[in-house]
């Protein structure tokens, strides 16, 4: 086995001192295709055995070893020393981590850097306080089955099919990456967050629960509900088991707009307006977007709810920000209505996109709903593998037109 040395930066905090956090690097030599928690809990058996790290199987099942490796939430156990070297050395973390760009260690290559994960409490080190944040939301949706009527003797039978649309959601691991990593609970720390909308989902798209509608009722009314989410991404990039919990927050949209749902942070009516755009102009225009979403339709604007006016004046910060900044320098994008067309027949593109998804019911941001299949194709039709040809050739009584046995 061949031996590296790494040099890991790791952002330590210790409440026995009662001082803040301070960064300590630790040189380990590993094999490059071990893991950074190898690397540190070599760290704490040879050099310092106070470093504070949680972990349990070491195999990306129990999710404990969540933390920030080079700025990205994942799990310590899943990434290897190498792939973690080769990020630090493309993308200089050193000098984001607070030091120098060339800072590096005793390996002569950059430093590995390691932090607590993000958006929660740190109990010491690299341990978390979960219970705070995580775990305390997840409880906020109540994640159990809620059936009607009697429990059955054995168990609730549905069919399979029934249960694909969960299974996504289910392979989650409790590991926080993607609390750590989202961009709307460091703006809003009363967002319910991408885990435990995830977990709402599981049991809501779940047929055998009965409180469906109740379910999508509360995390839609609820002002850090499913609209607080800024579809960014992240979370789908943070977990290490594919379960996009930004797209399972999506699924709860549609099914709240599906039940019509008429919420309080007018996240129904957005969607709406942003579609209604999109359909008939094939670009987004979001001066007129503002106006939709508070005020839709002539109705709305001739006489707006009270609700409305006063999200628009909420909004007008935002505005003047974005004129500030100069995402909406240009008069066309101030006046609703008037928008910059795209290049060429592009918008036209746009809509004809849009009327193929609306026709064949593809969610495009999801993995396991598509577009139909197409039609089966007659065995006879198909072209059989190279292998299957010769392996037919072969054979005796293969010959076309002759019955097994009968061949030349």
């Amino acid at each position: 086995m061949s031996v590296a040395d790494f040099t890991l930066k790791v952002r330590r905090f210790k409440p026995e001192d009662q001082e803040g956090p301070y960064w300590e690097t630790f040189d380990v030599d590993l094999d490059p295709t071990l893991s950074v928690l190898d690397g540190l809990l070599q760290a704490k058996d040879r050099e310092d055995g106070s470093l504070a790290v949680r972990c349990s199987c070491r195999a990306a099942i129990c999710g404990s070893c969540g933390m920030k490796i080079n700025g990205q939430s994942t799990l310590a156990c899943k990434t290897m020393l190498e792939e973690a070297q080769g990020f630090a050395e493309s993308h200089a973390v050193g000098a984001q981590a607070g030091g120098d760009k060339t800072e590096n260690g005793a390996s002569g290559k950059p430093a590995i850097v390691v932090e607590p994960m993000g958006n929660m409490p740190v109990i010491k080190d690299l341990v978390t306080d979960m219970e705070s944040t995580h775990w305390k939301k997840i409880r906020r949706v109540t994640p159990w089955l809620l059936p009607e009527g009697d429990p059955p003797e054995r168990e609730y039978v549905v069919p399979p099919e029934s249960m694909i649309d969960v299974t996504q959601t289910m392979a989650c691991i409790q590991c926080g990456a993607c609390v750590s990593s989202c961009l709307s609970m460091e703006a809003d720390p009363d967002f319910i967050g991408p885990a435990a909308l995830a977990k709402a989902y599981r049991f809501i798209g779940d047929p055998r629960d009965a409180e469906t509608e109740e379910r999508l009722h509360d995390v839609a009314q609820d002002p850090h509900g499913i609209y607080d989410c800024t579809h960014c991404f992240s979370c789908i990039d943070a977990c290490p088991k594919g379960v996009a919990p930004m797209d399972q927050i999506m699924r709860l949209r549609r099914a709240a707009d599906h039940e019509e749902i008429e919420d309080q942070n007018h996240g129904h009516s957005h969607m709406a307006a942003f579609t209604r755009i999109i359909e008939k102009k094939g670009t987004l225009d979001e001066a007129e977007l503002l106006q939709e979403s508070y005020a839709p339709g002539i109705k709305g604007k001739l006489a707006p709810r009270h609700g409305a006016v006063k999200g628009l004046v909420e909004s007008l910060p935002t505005a003047v920000r974005g004129i500030k900044s100069g995402k909406m320098r240009s008069l066309p994008k101030l006046i609703p209505g008037v928008h910059p067309k795209l290049p060429g027949d592009a918008q036209d593109h746009v809509k004809r996109i849009f009327a193929h998804t609306e026709d064949h019911q593809v969610e495009l941001n999801l993995y396991i709903r598509g577009e139909e299949a197409d039609e089966e194709v007659p065995e006879t039709q198909v072209e059989p593998e190279p292998d299957e040809v010769a392996d037919s050739e072969s054979r005796p009584g293969s010959d076309e037109g002759l019955s097994p046995g009968m061949g030349s």
